[in-house]
């Protein structure tokens, strides 16, 4: 079905930088549409690439870490992950650096399953998911000054559950364990 005319990019006539927040710079950016010719001022908020980690044992389970969050003021089941370092070459790299920072875990046969956008409306980044296998705690977690965070390990058959149950319902860490789910298939690279 096609409804209507093709949508094609927005021509970028103008904008600048609003602030610089440590983590992320908001700026305006002024387009066109190209259906009605009309300039209309956009936000959008620059931040780096993140990264999330499906890491799983040797015996079929799945290491998750428990933090307060403090967007929702919740504390949160999530997978380990974090904002990508300018010194990491690459996804995979950042991934296995996370998940050894956060959890002491460690892995091998680390591939990237996928990537999303966050909210595409309003941000320039992605987030891509890592999967690390046959994972062992190795070392002590080094956490930033700023987090506090507990390791938990479940089955990976609990899964479904924790995401139907709200126990795991971080945006980010469901589209991750979602692309694993379609690894597990052989429906992703």
């Amino acid at each position: 079905m096609n409804d209507g005319p093709d949508i094609v990019p927005w021509p970028d006539t103008g904008g600048g930088p609003v602030g610089d927040f440590r983590i992320f710079s908001l700026r305006t950016a002024r387009r066109r549409s190209p259906r009605t010719g009309a300039e209309h001022d956009f936000y959008v908020i620059d931040c780096s690439d993140w990264v999330n980690v499906v890491a799983t044992t040797a015996d079929g389970r799945l290491v998750l870490v428990e933090q307060f969050r403090h967007g929702s003021a919740s504390v949160e089941w999530e997978v380990p992950g974090g904002i990508m370092d300018p010194d990491d070459p690459d996804p995979v790299a950042a991934g296995l650096r996370e998940l050894r920072e956060e959890t002491g875990f460690t892995g091998t046969d680390a591939v990237l399953i996928g990537s999303v956008l966050p909210n595409s409306a309003i941000q320039s980044n992605r987030c891509r998911t890592v999967l690390v296998r046959d994972c062992l705690r190795t070392h002590e977690p080094e956490l930033d000054p700023g987090e506090d965070i507990r390791v938990r390990t479940v089955p990976l058959e609990s899964v479904p559950e924790l995401i139907q149950s709200g126990r795991i319902r971080h945006s980010l860490a469901v589209a991750a364990l979602f692309h694993f789910d379609l690894w597990r298939r052989g429906q992703v690279g």
